[in-house]
């Protein structure tokens, strides 16, 4: 299946996957999970900073389109999508996975920990960075702080589940002709 084909199936499933189940699940009203970011966090490595950004607006977009929001899911997305390539160079090294694999994964990133790193930093800057633009102040700032920790952990909870279940096929190069 073509990269392209793969990635607009992957952003509808995660697109109706967050409506039509998640969004309808009520934990406690501290708790929001999100499963849609996986879109941004499983975007080919070959995908220019420019095309992230632009693909996690649609993201976001659709989402807040869904919701009726003004806007929060597309900055937060938005958000992520650039500081992700900074993120990926931090833990992967230069010659690694960027040259070798399609897009991160376990197994791409080097093993459980630096993608839990990966997964975890992002989800929490989304999160929070969602939860202070609805909020638009720090009014309640221990709600605040637990509104973002609880929903950062249950997503990450997801993240992992759909990574274990989900595995990607990994296009891998070899150095041979």
């Amino acid at each position: 299946m073509s990269t392209l084909v793969k990635n607009i199936i992957r952003f509808i499933i995660l697109i109706l996957v967050q409506f039509f189940v998640l969004d309808k699940v009520h934990l406690n009203y501290m708790v929001t999970p999100y499963i849609y970011i996986l879109f941004i966090f499983w975007m080919p490595f070959k995908f220019s900073r420019t095309l992230q950004m632009i693909l996690a607006f649609l993201l976001g977009f659709a989402l807040d389109s869904f919701r009726h929001n003004p806007g929060f899911h597309a900055a937060a997305c938005v958000l992520i999508a650039y500081v992700r390539p900074f993120l990926i160079n931090i833990l992967i090294p230069h010659e690694g996975a960027e040259t070798n694999y399609e897009e991160p994964s376990l197994k791409s990133m080097g093993g459980f920990g630096p993608y839990m790193i990966y997964a975890g930093v992002l989800t929490l800057l989304h999160n929070s960075w969602l939860f202070l633009l609805e909020a638009l102040q720090f009014g309640n700032f221990w709600e605040f702080i637990l509104k973002t920790l609880f929903s950062t952990l249950i997503s990450i909870v997801l993240v992992i589940i759909a990574e274990l279940l989900f595995s990607r096929k990994q296009k891998f190069r070899t150095n041979t002709v």
